[in-house]
């Protein structure tokens, strides 16, 4: 038997063709008519995977969580190193598709790979020796950071023109203009300053806690 030109239809064929999407034009992009004249297909095709956009837009944020790695809360990391290289990993994923984070900022719902995120972060600090409520604080308040952080770009919001920025009005943004060049390295470099500053307050805390060592 011949195989057919076009693929079969999958929700995860589905899902790649709506993530890029909103990668390229954004959430607005998403439609049925879109999609289906992206995948070749016919819009009603869609409706046997996915009955509704939200439920799709769910599943394309899902498939950016499941590129989480969470083996350092599997491995006997200790939590403050845990921590750190979990949410490099979590922001790795989302700058790479900010776009979506929006959705993802509604929190996990029903997505599975978001819960499976949000059980190993929270069962991780448990096992650590933190209270439960506190454990739940400090992955909601890293999942603030990190999807903050993803949402846009601080460097990329100055503009590359140096007449912009008169000394008259604004004296020490003299090179505020070179920001956007370095994009990626300001970007970072805040994210690697705010992150370390969150985990080691969260030791002085846990020391507090414990009557162990900060260090």
């Amino acid at each position: 038997m011949a195989r057919p030109r076009t693929p079969l239809l999958s929700r995860a064929r589905i899902v790649a063709a709506a993530l890029a999407l909103v990668d390229a034009e954004g959430l607005q992009a998403v439609s049925t008519r879109r999609l289906a004249a992206e995948l070749g297909v016919s819009g009603p095709s869609l409706y046997n995977h996915f009955t509704t956009k939200d439920e799709l837009l769910d599943a394309a944020v899902d498939a950016v969580v499941a590129e989480v790695d969470l083996s350092m809360f599997e491995d006997g990391t200790p939590w403050p190193r845990a921590l750190l290289a979990w949410a490099r990993s979590y922001r790795a994923a989302l700058a790479a598709h900010p776009n979506i984070v929006p959705v993802l900022a509604q929190g996990p719902g029903r997505r599975p790979a978001a819960l499976r995120l949000a059980d190993a972060v929270f069962g991780g600090m448990v096992e650590a020796g933190w209270p439960p409520a506190q454990a739940t604080h400090i992955g909601a308040l890293m999942r603030y950071y990190v999807a903050g952080s993803a949402l846009g770009s601080f460097a990329g919001g100055f503009v590359a023109d140096p007449a912009a920025y008169d000394p008259a009005d604004y004296p020490h943004l003299g090179r505020a203009h070179l920001l956007a060049e370095h994009r990626r390295e300001v970007d970072e470099g805040a994210f690697e300053t705010g992150l370390r500053a969150l985990v080691d307050g969260l030791r002085l805390q846990f020391a507090q806690l414990s009557g162990q060592p900060s260090g």
